[in-house]
């Protein structure tokens, strides 16, 4: 059975690497917990809630002596120091930005685990650190700008006059941004978000957000395949920062969230921006601590400008709710470890064919196994088969008729109904005029609808069928087995018309009520 120490973060993290619940499914694992005194206490987990879940409280020495040992931040070089030999180590390490770190690790002969490594695939979706912490960091960006801002998000009518909605600009609409915008739009602010990935723009509109798309003649959109932004053309660049510089002048409140695997936070608002905006505006760079979307912003620290613009440059935004996000970053590291113990018999093992154990691995035995190959992911729509020489961004040329066919079928089309009048005996005549008209009529009047109340409007007027059934029911007596049974075929199939249409119709009022309401 093998140890796991939950240990005590730096001053300044107030997060914790597991909370009482989590500890105890570590527990229904096969483990042993340690956790160091205080450890928890940021987070306003006590020690007692650890001891109730039936972990061990102990000292640090006893914690950082575990088999495995679970942190949030990456260890410092004293703490690299406390680790044995073999230990595994799990926690938010940055191995694309701190390499020294890895070698560090490798030479103690650390094997160490990255959450932040974790690769976006749906399977991996449990334990996205990056995702769980950017959903909170959204939400506290908001709160730290309406803390700051000083007015109302949402509008008022008062008997003392007129306040006006905030109105705010978020700057890329990834788990960060979508949170941000869901967060300011339920405080009544008017919101409106950019990205350069146009299939964002429906999860912009579902949360109550405008999104602005960036319009640059002759380019081709590209949708992202593994739902991170990439880096953008000139062009786009350009266009961008028009639209960047006209909304800075207009909005209160920008929080910008761009970030680019790899990279550093590409500048989306200039000095120029902020400059234009109103005097007590808000601005919060959520990427500052990877160099900023915004000129003059200070990772860790709250600046005014000399026009009256406060820009928050906070790298703490998911420790600002330690409590919740403590939570989640411990659920992250249960499902990570669930994976890691396919016997849950306490005894952790790494399946290097499996991509997600293989990616989050960043040292193992000595070795510094950092970058892992590369995760095949299919965020993007797949190509049809025997597509694969045709670019995916280029759709498929739609045939259409020449002016010349289409007047010919219409002469066709004339002459067959004028020919048919002329040899079918009465009242045949009338009743192919009529079923003719019908048509015609049909197509122009459901053709001018709009494709989303189509269903609605197709399952009442379907009862318009109940005409077909009477009109077949009068057929049905007519001494003939053929038009008998073409009467009985259409009462049949009117039938199931209006009621097919009915039981829609009811399913979809269905959606809009509430559970005391059905």
């Amino acid at each position: 059975m093998a140890r796991i120490g939950i240990v005590r973060e730096q001053p300044g993290e107030t997060r914790v690497a597991a909370s009482p619940p989590t500890v105890a499914k570590m527990i229904a694992l096969g483990y042993d917990v340690v956790v160091e005194t205080g450890a928890g206490a940021a987070s306003s987990f006590p020690d007692g809630a650890y001891a109730d879940a039936g972990a061990t409280v102990a000292s640090r020495d006893d914690a950082w002596a575990a088999d495995v040992v679970l942190m949030v931040t990456a260890p410092t070089d004293a703490e690299i120091a406390l680790l044995h030999p073999g230990t595994t180590l799990v926690g938010i390490l940055s191995p694309a930005r701190r390499p020294e770190l890895l070698s560090a690790l490798a030479a103690r002969g650390v094997t160490a685990l990255a959450m932040d490594a974790v690769p976006r695939i749906s399977r991996a979706q449990s334990m996205d650190v990056l995702s769980s912490m950017a959903n909170i960091a959204g939400y506290r960006a908001v709160v730290e700008a309406a803390n700051e801002f000083g007015r109302f998000f949402t509008g008022q009518v008062t008997a003392a006059g007129k306040v006006p909605p905030a109105k705010v600009l978020v700057a890329g609409a990834g788990v960060a941004g979508l949170a941000a915008i869901g967060a300011a739009s339920s405080l009544g602010a008017i919101v409106r978000a950019t990205d350069p990935r146009p299939e964002v723009a429906d999860q912009v509109a579902s949360i109550g957000g405008t999104y602005l798309e960036v319009v640059v003649p002759d380019e081709q959109k590209e949708v992202s395949s593994d739902g991170y932004a990439k880096a953008t053309s000139a062009a786009y660049d350009a266009a961008a920062a028009k639209l960047y510089s006209d909304q800075a002048a207009d909005v209160d409140i920008i929080i910008t969230t761009a970030l680019i695997p790899g990279r550093a936070a590409p500048r989306l608002i200039t000095a120029s921006d902020v400059a234009a905006m109103k005097p007590g505006s808000v601005i919060v760079d959520m990427a500052a601590g990877q160099g900023g979307n915004v000129e003059g912003s200070v990772a860790g620290e709250r600046v005014v400008t000399a026009n009256g613009v406060t820009v928050l440059g906070y790298t703490d935004l998911a420790g600002r709710l330690p409590q919740q996000a403590s939570q989640l970053y411990g659920t992250n590291l249960l499902n990570l470890l669930t994976l890691l113990t396919p016997g849950k018999d306490g005894t952790l093992r790494i399946d290097e064919s499996d991509v997600v154990q293989r990616a989050v691995t960043v040292t193992q035995d000595g070795a510094v196994t950092w970058p892992p190959p590369p995760v095949q992911v299919s965020a993007a729509p797949a190509a049809a088969p025997g597509a694969a020489s045709t670019p995916a961004s280029v759709p498929a040329e739609k045939k259409t008729l020449s002016p010349a066919a289409k007047t010919g079928l219409i002469v066709a089309g004339i002459a067959a109904l004028f020919l048919v009048c002329a040899v079918a005996p009465p009242p045949l005549p009338q009743h192919f005029l009529v079923l003719t008209l019908s048509v015609v009529i049909g197509f122009y009047v459901i053709g001018k609808v709009a494709h989303a109340l189509h269903t609605p409007l197709m399952s009442i007027t379907n009862a318009i069928s109940g005409i077909i059934v009477v009109g077949a029911m009068t057929q049905i007596i007519v001494p003939n087995p053929v038009v008998q049974i073409l009467a009985a075929i259409a009462v049949l199939l009117a039938s199931i018309n209006i009621f097919g249409g009915f039981a829609v119709t009811r399913r979809m009022l269905a959606m809009f009520q509430k559970g005391d309401q059905k």
